[in-house]
């Protein structure tokens, strides 16, 4: 990675705005290729990342490439794709014209099949899988703000990619399996239905136990899909995928001690599915747990909780109202 040339982010939202920002305090030739409702807000305003561990910079729209036009990929030395994963082919097909050949393609997104299609449509170019563990928070006048902790994890290479991009307040660390590693952050994705559902904030929708258990039910579903596919995920904490139900049912103060240890949640921090229908957006439901029935549907297994989240999220899509602040019970029911 030639450290003179840019690095793009394709499809700067709350994700890629937070990790452009944090790169471009840190020194580094940063080109946004954004909506024009966020360009607009980021030349009025600047670019302010903030973390609840207390990191808060504004940086003038100056010192940055921001823009609507892919041409701004021209230079690249790499490029972090940070769409949803419903964009991603379209995105590929973008970089494909734009970026150069040499330009290494960065899939900081959820869901488990984005990089197989980012290679399937850039042939010849290094394509790297990436996980984001933290949630970002679009808090409006170009502030973006992370609301929890873990680092992000890329997919190991000769290169040394991960390490190169790593800047004060923002590290990125390499993995030599960032299948399960992509694997294990869907299982946590599974709570991010839940939580838009809930209307609630993370931190405070995981200090009650139903919805624990609920969260611990979809997990049970979710594992019992990847033994059937001979998947090994890989948590993003420290403790083993295989542990989180029998943690998530535990009662509420032990819970809270073993969470206080693995992970840090901001009180406002809440899901991007959250936000996602608060602003009338199409959500990843088809990523998530739409992965789980799809599987269950091929080997034959019963996940009813997972296809009933799949049924209330598309219920709250076609209804545009935010949130529909359901109750475990209702969830279930």
């Amino acid at each position: 990675m030639n450290a003179g040339r840019t690095i793009g982010v394709a499809g700067a939202g709350s994700i890629g705005c937070f990790v452009g920002g944090m790169l471009a305090a840190g020194g580094r030739r940063v080109a946004l290729l954004a909506r024009p409702r966020v360009i607009a807000e980021i030349e009025a305003r600047g670019l302010r990342p903030t973390s609840f561990e207390g990191f808060d910079q504004t940086l003038d729209a100056k010192k940055l490439t921001l823009s609507d036009d892919p041409a701004i990929l021209g230079d690249a030395g790499v490029v972090l794709v940070s769409v949803k994963s419903a964009d991603t082919a379209d995105m590929a097909d973008i970089i494909a014209r734009h970026a150069p050949s040499d330009v290494i393609v960065v899939s900081l997104q959820n869901g488990v099949g984005n990089v197989a299609v980012l290679r399937n449509r850039l042939p010849g170019r290094r394509v790297l899988g990436g996980m984001v563990p933290f949630n970002v928070i679009t808090a409006g006048e170009g502030r973006f703000h992370r609301a929890t902790s873990g680092d992000i994890v890329i997919e190991q290479d000769a290169a040394g990619t991960a390490e190169k991009l790593s800047v004060p307040g923002l590290n990125m660390r390499p993995t030599g399996n960032i299948d399960g590693v992509q694997w294990g952050k869907l299982l946590l994705n599974l709570n991010n239905a839940l939580n838009a559902l809930a209307d609630l904030p993370l931190r405070r929708q995981l200090a009650q136990r139903p919805w624990r258990r609920l969260f611990a039910d979809q997990v049970t579903e979710g594992l019992a899909a990847m033994r059937a596919e001979g998947i090994k995920p890989v948590s993003p904490t420290p403790l083993p995928a295989g542990w989180m139900p029998p943690l998530l049912r535990l009662p509420d103060m032990i819970f809270e001690a073993v969470l206080g240890r693995t992970m840090k949640i901001d009180p406002e921090a809440r899901s991007s599915m959250w936000e996602d229908l608060q602003r009338g957006r199409r959500t990843e439901i088809d990523y998530f747990q739409g992965v789980i029935t799809e599987i269950a549907e091929r080997r034959g297994l019963d996940v009813p909780l997972s296809r009933r989240v799949v049924e209330l999220i598309r219920k709250a899509e076609a209804a545009g109202q935010g949130s529909p602040g359901l109750t475990p019970d209702q969830i279930r029911s």
